[in-house]
């Protein structure tokens, strides 16, 4: 097992929903630096204010992390062992620039990957995203199911797999791949690209009916992200995994339908007003993972959706109410 004591770590994406969690895990490694990259389109500094007043030195750089030349200004300022790689440009915004989602999140990939190939970052943990295997063709999903991506989002992640297993095929980089599915959590965007977890606790807390899209039977494998950032961490120590694409999931589906009800029951509003709308464009039908590669290789199983989760995360946005009004 390696171990990130004393190494210095690069976060891009780090003051986003999974990254600044992850900052916040790095941190109980005792890294000698951790240092964040982060354009802010998604990422908030408010994120980050837990891990800064942990760490005083964490450094934050507001870069885009495609941009090759001044992340290897940035790598080699700080003198970078590992990369976890979390930046990205959203699905949603995929489907409004799709061409910006497409240089970019493929830009990112190659930019790390050519850092690694010239030797100045030893390891780097990417993550993709279980979008890349577009909808299930059989349940429960392999790593080597087919990557049939559906949105232009998907296709980035998908090339950038693509790119990350040529770097190390080719010029034998020190990299893994990881796939998280349906992430949630206190932190999770609420805004404009927000999950839908937010987007029903922030409709409930104003009055709003929920708004299901097409029948509510679509699935998802929904992961705390807690356990997700133990999981990354997890594939960084585990040499084994290096050169594969690893599932971060439950192995369990929920239905939409199924999500708002349960959520609906911990808000105490079962009765609550609900409306469906016309099906979403890109939107996935079935998602269930795979997950015996991480268990046979990094040994954490995550619990499946539960209320605790839940309740922490409404929590969470509830604190965020109260702090606005």
């Amino acid at each position: 097992m390696l171990n990130l004591q004393g190494k210095s770590v690069l976060v891009s994406g780090g003051a986003g929903f999974i990254g600044s969690h992850l900052v916040d895990r790095l941190l109980l490694e005792e890294p000698s630096k951790i240092t964040v990259v982060d354009n802010f389109f998604l990422g908030r500094e408010e994120n980050l204010r837990d891990a800064q007043a942990k760490r005083a030195d964490l450094a934050v750089r507001r870069l885009d992390a495609s941009d090759l030349a001044a992340m290897q200004d940035v790598v080699t300022e700080r003198d970078v062992d590992v990369v976890f790689d979390l930046a990205i440009v959203p699905l949603p915004t995929s489907l409004d620039y799709p061409v910006w989602t497409l240089a970019t999140n493929i830009g990112i990939a190659t930019t790390f990957c050519e850092l690694a190939r010239r030797g100045l970052i030893h390891t780097l943990v990417h993550c993709s995203s279980s979008e890349t295997y577009g909808t299930a063709r059989g349940v429960p999903m392999t790593e080597e199911h087919p990557q049939d991506a559906i949105t232009p989002y998907a296709a980035s992640k998908s090339a950038a797999d693509a790119i990350i297993s040529s770097y190390i095929k080719t010029f034998g980089i020190d990299a893994v791949i990881v796939r998280p599915f349906n992430n949630f959590g206190p932190r999770q965007n609420p805004g404009s690209y927000a999950g839908i977890i937010p987007i029903i606790i922030q409709r409930v807390a104003a009055g709003l009916p929920i708004e299901i899209t097409g029948d509510g039977k679509q699935t998802r494998d929904f992961i705390y992200v807690k356990e997700t950032v133990d999981l990354i961490v997890r594939a960084y120590e585990v040499e084994e995994s290096r050169g594969l694409a690893i599932n971060i999931a439950t192995g369990l589906e929920t239905s939409i339908n199924n999500l708002v009800h349960g959520l609906l029951d911990v808000l105490d509003a079962p009765e609550h007003p609900i409306v469906y709308t016309p099906e979403r464009a890109g939107d996935v039908r079935r998602h269930c993972a795979d997950v015996s590669r991480a268990r046979e290789l990094l040994g954490l199983h995550p619990h499946p959706l539960s209320q605790p989760q839940l309740r922490e995360t409404i929590d969470y946005y509830h604190g965020q109410n109260n702090a606005r009004s």
